[in-house]
């Protein structure tokens, strides 16, 4: 038997947020068993503490969807080092070290915990096939869209900015038309119709996903100390009937994406025959 937990991460309140699937001291696990107990949750995220192989780490974590391994997510880091301090886990220093695909990621812990935003492993301008893929996909016109750029830090994504929070929230998008594109969407809130600065939504070919750390890092990365504020709430989840909050904040050239974690899920879990 593995210890197992649930947190929600980002909400604003209790389930509010977005859910991530903790096993804990997953080192007998392989890989089949892994995705097929993620596929098994179906959530968007599942992960598995295991013990660190890089000598700078506290613990390593291996991150699956459904479908796929990733070498980075933004919820389900905060909600592993959230898991795996509530279990006893004791950081070498004051911040925690997780080892993942990305390499190393420091997660910082203070009035909530936070993540340093990973370098991006794609940036630059979306070419013009892609962004008609985009629009046609997102219902608007090339016109609506203020700027577009890749801010890929693992799962690939695109992100698009439009002129408006209530833009963002009026999407109603065909996501089987995205193809293979993971796009985020952000939009300033201007009129003070939201406690958080900037309105998020975060699409690709089979879901909205409700809270994203992984593309708040990445837009952080982009507007953080242009368009937005050095330091910024983010909203996601509206459209869907949750409640995320995502605080970005900019030091010099690091980006760190902070959120409230909540277990809500604790027990046992059977993965082996």
């Amino acid at each position: 038997m593995h210890q197992l937990r649930q947190v929600d991460v980002f909400g604003s309140g209790p389930l509010t947020g977005n859910p991530v699937a903790v096993v804990h001291d997953a080192d007998d696990l392989d890989d089949e068993r892994m995705q097929l107990f993620a596929q098994w949750t179906n959530l968007s995220e599942t992960t598995f503490l295991l013990r660190p192989t890089n000598p700078g780490a506290d613990y390593r974590l291996r991150i699956f969807t459904p479908s796929r391994e990733l070498p980075f997510a933004g919820h389900p880091t905060l909600g592993s080092a959230h898991a795996w301090l509530e279990a006893g886990g004791s950081p070498r220093g004051d911040a925690v070290v997780q080892e993942c695909g990305a390499g190393l990621v420091t997660i910082a812990r203070g009035e909530r915990l936070e993540f340093e935003a990973p370098p991006l492993l794609r940036d630059g301008p979306v070419d013009d096939a892609d962004l008609a893929t985009i629009t046609h996909a997102l219902g608007v016109d090339r016109s609506d869209i203020v700027d577009a750029r890749w801010i890929d830090n693992g799962p690939g994504w695109v992100g698009v900015l439009l002129g408006d929070a209530h833009d963002v929230l009026a999407l109603r998008p065909d996501l089987l038309a995205l193809a293979d594109l993971d796009v985020g969407v952000a939009g300033p809130w201007r009129d003070g119709g939201s406690d958080a600065q900037v309105e998020v939504r975060a699409f690709d070919r089979s879901t909205e996903d409700p809270v994203t750390g992984s593309l708040n890092a990445s837009l952080g990365q982009w507007l953080a100390g242009s368009v937005l504020p050095e330091r910024y709430v983010a909203a996601q989840g509206t459209a869907i009937g949750r409640a995320g909050r995502v605080h970005v904040r900019r030091e010099g050239t690091a980006v760190w994406v902070g959120g409230d974690t909540r277990t809500t899920v604790r027990g046992e879990v059977s993965l082996r025959d």
